[in-house]
C-alpha cells in the first residue's frame, strides 16, 4: 500500500478528515509500515477514550525526535481532551501540533473549532487568518520553468478548489467571532486582522458596520479614517467601505466635500437603478449614499440640492424602516432650515413614529419648531 494512501487511512480511523494537499498546505505523512504507523493504527482502534488518551502520552515519550508522528499524535490528543470537556489541553495540544506545521489547515480549522467551543473570540480569528494565509499562498506559488502557463494555472485552480471549503470555514468562523465579541476595542483589533486576511470577504458589508459601530463606541474618527483608507487601498471599489468613510466626513463641514466624493463614487459604481427595480441591495446602497450627500450639503448649507438627495433617499429607502427613518429626518432638517414649516413637520411626523434611532431627534425637532411658532404667533 503506498505511503500517502496509508497516512490517509490513519487519519480517517482517528476521525480527522484527511486529503490530498498541495505544497503550500503541508500535509503531515507518515511512512506505512513503521513502528509509529502501527503504534498510531493500535491507538486509533482503542474504543476507551481515557486509554486512547493515555496512550498518546505515552506514544510522544517514545517518539520524541519523529516531528510529524509527535505532530500528528498532539493534533489527537487535542481532538480527545475536547471531546472529553478539557478545553485548555486541547488548546495547548493543538498549538504544538501547529508549531511544528503551521502550514496544515486540518490543524488549523480543528483549532479554530477548538477556540470556538471555548468561547475565544481572538483566538478563533488568529487561527482564522493564519488559515487564511496558507490558502492565499497557494496563488503565489513561483511557476516551474517546464510546465505552461495554462497547466500552472489549472493547478492553481485545483489546489483553491481544494482548499475553498476550508477557507469558508474559517471566513465564516471569524466572522462570528467578530459579531459576537463584547469589547469594542477587542472587537475593532480583530476586524483589522479580518479584513486584509480576508479580501473582498462575503461578509464585507458586515464588517464595515461593525467597524464603524466599534470605533464610535470608542470615539475614535482617526482610527476610522485609518482603516477606511486602508481597506480601500487595497479594494477602492468596496461599496460597503466607501459609505463607511462618506458617513464618516458627512458630519463634519471642512470634511463635507471628501463625504461628497466617496457618496458618489458608490452611486458611478452601482449605476442608474430603474423605477421598476427590485434590487434591494443597489437601492440601499445608494440611498444611504443620498443621505450622506444631503449631509454634505446640509453642512455647506446647499439646501437645494439637499432637499433633491434627502428625497431621492426617501424614496429608496422604503424597505428599510431604520435607514428610510435617518432620510426623513434629515429631509425635515434640511426643509426647516428653508423654512418650509409643514414639510419639515409631514418629514419628521413620519420618523418620529419609527422605532429607531432617530425617533428621538425627529421629536426633539418637531418640539423646537413647534415652540419657535408659538413664540412668532406673540
Amino acid at each position: 500500500m503506498p505511503t500517502m494512501h496509508r497516512s490517509f487511512l490513519i487519519f480517517c480511523c482517528a476521525v480527522i478528515f484527511g486529503r490530498m494537499v498541495w505544497a503550500q498546505n503541508t500535509t503531515i505523512v507518515i511512512p506505512a509500515g513503521t513502528p509509529e504507523d502501527k503504534d498510531l493504527a493500535a491507538i486509533a482502534a482503542e474504543s476507551d477514550s481515557q486509554k486512547r488518551i493515555k496512550s498518546y502520552q505515552e506514544f510522544l515519550t517514545r517518539y520524541p525526535d519523529n516531528k510529524p508522528a509527535t505532530a500528528y499524535a498532539e493534533w489527537q490528543l487535542s481532538q480527545q481532551y475536547l471531546a472529553a470537556g478539557d478545553t485548555a489541553k486541547a488548546i495547548e495540544c493543538g498549538d504544538k501540533a501547529l508549531q511544528a506545521y503551521p502550514s496544515n489547515l486540518d490543524i488549523i480549522m480543528s483549532q479554530a473549532s477548538v477556540a470556538q467551543a471555548v468561547k475565544d473570540n481572538g483566538k478563533v480569528v488568529e487561527y482564522a487568518v493564519q488559515g487564511a494565509g496558507v490558502f492565499h499562498s497557494i496563488a503565489k506559488q513561483p511557476k516551474p520553468a517546464d510546465i505552461s502557463d495554462a497547466d500552472w494555472a489549472s493547478k492553481i485552480s485545483n489546489e483553491e478548489s481544494s482548499s475553498r471549503n476550508d477557507y469558508d470555514f474559517l471566513e465564516t468562523s471569524a466572522y462570528n467571532a467578530l459579531a459576537s465579541e463584547q469589547d469594542p476595542n477587542k472587537r475593532m483589533t480583530e476586524i483589522e486582522k479580518f479584513t486584509p486576511a480576508f479580501p473582498k470577504s462575503k461578509f464585507e458589508g458586515q464588517v464595515t458596520q461593525l467597524a464603524l459601530y466599534s470605533l464610535r463606541q470608542l470615539n475614535q474618527p482617526q482610527r476610522l479614517e485609518a482603516y477606511g483608507e486602508k481597506t480601500l487601498a487595497a479594494n477602492p471599489d468596496s461599496i460597503p467601505t466607501l459609505l463607511m468613510m462618506a458617513d464618516a466626513y458627512a458630519g463634519s463641514p471642512k470634511d463635507a466635500v471628501k463625504a461628497a466624493t466617496y457618496a458618489n463614487k458608490v452611486l458611478t459604481l452601482i449605476g442608474p437603478i430603474p423605477a421598476s427595480s427590485d434590487d434591494k441591495n443597489k437601492k440601499s446602497y445608494a440611498g444611504l449614499a443620498h443621505i450622506t450627500l444631503g449631509r454634505a450639503e446640509l453642512n455647506q448649507e446647499k439646501l437645494v440640492p439637499a432637499v433633491t438627495d434627502l428625497k431621492t433617499a426617501v424614496s429608496l429607502l422604503q424597505d428599510d424602516p431604520q435607514d428610510h427613518q435617518q432620510a426623513l429626518f434629515y429631509l425635515g432638517y434640511a426643509y426647516a432650515k428653508q423654512n418650509r414649516k409643514a414639510d419639515a413637520m409631514a418629514s419628521l411626523q413620519k420618523a418620529a413614529v419609527i422605532d429607531g434611532p432617530y425617533q428621538g431627534p425627529a421629536k426633539e425637532m418637531l418640539a423646537k419648531i413647534n415652540a419657535a411658532g408659538a413664540t412668532a404667533k406673540k
